[in-house]
């Protein structure tokens, strides 16, 4: 089973290379590692190269921003299972597509899987985002599984459509909803920590990113016909409090 391993970045050089060596270092083999750099300026291109000979695919010039450098690695792509892993981010360990594999290899009436991540500030976990009790009715409070943690076949992309451009951060969001409420397609929690995330990402470095974020995601709920408010989007911080515990 081919795996693609999508990672999109614009001048990442103080993250790219643990981001990389996480991918290269894994015990299963069969994976096609696509880089999209947005056209950095900085030290991020020479690092990546330093990693040509396990790259399988590089793209580097001006996108129209996350989705879009997304999309392109997507359509690129030949793995029959696709995962994003942020230019910030790493697999949790050198063994996680083999345990994916594994899961997949035993339940392959699945199209999509989803687990669990943790957020790490100096190499301290200090927040642990488990999709264990998620499920589908949870959109519309503004709950989804984790996205670093979300593998899909990569032809529901061609046949549900891929990240939408109109949106700014939540277009992950919107993804999911289509994927996992509206299409019903065959999905399954994966219990395990697949990706380790640092704090700061775009959706949640500050309090108007945060704003913003429920915004889009409001938005996205209305295009996918799910009544929700922002009673709803913002009573969820209450909850991710234990998260932090």
């Amino acid at each position: 089973m081919l795996f693609s391993i999508i990672t999109v970045c614009f001048n990442s050089e103080k993250t790219i290379r643990s981001t990389i060596e996480s991918v290269i270092n894994q015990n299963y083999t069969e994976i096609e590692y696509i880089i999209v750099d947005g056209g950095s300026t900085d030290n991020t291109l020479n690092i990546i190269k330093e990693y040509q000979t396990s790259i399988h695919k590089l793209i580097s010039e001006k996108d129209e921003g996350m989705y879009d450098a997304i999309n392109k690695g997507i359509k690129i792509s030949k793995g029959e299972f696709v995962g994003i892993l942020n230019s910030d981010d790493e697999f949790y360990s050198n063994d996680t597509i083999s345990k994916i594999t594994n899961f997949l290899n035993t339940n392959p009436q699945l199209d999509a899987i989803y687990g669990d991540i943790i957020f790490e500030n100096k190499g301290k976990t200090i927040r642990h985002y488990s999709a264990n009790n998620w499920n589908k009715n949870k959109f519309e409070w503004g709950f989804m599984p984790p996205h670093p943690s979300f593998y899909c076949k990569r032809e529901l992309f061609f046949k549900l459509g891929f990240y939408r451009l109109d949106f700014e951060i939540a277009s992950d969001y919107e993804l999911l909803i289509r994927y996992l409420r509206i299409s019903k397609i065959n999905y399954s929690y994966f219990p395990n920590i697949i990706v380790k995330m640092k704090l700061g990402g775009k959706s949640t470095k500050n309090i108007l990113a945060n704003i913003k974020l429920n915004i889009e995601i409001k938005k996205a709920c209305k295009l996918n016909g799910l009544n929700t408010n922002y009673f709803k989007l913002f009573s969820k911080y209450f909850t991710k409090i234990f998260e932090f515990i």
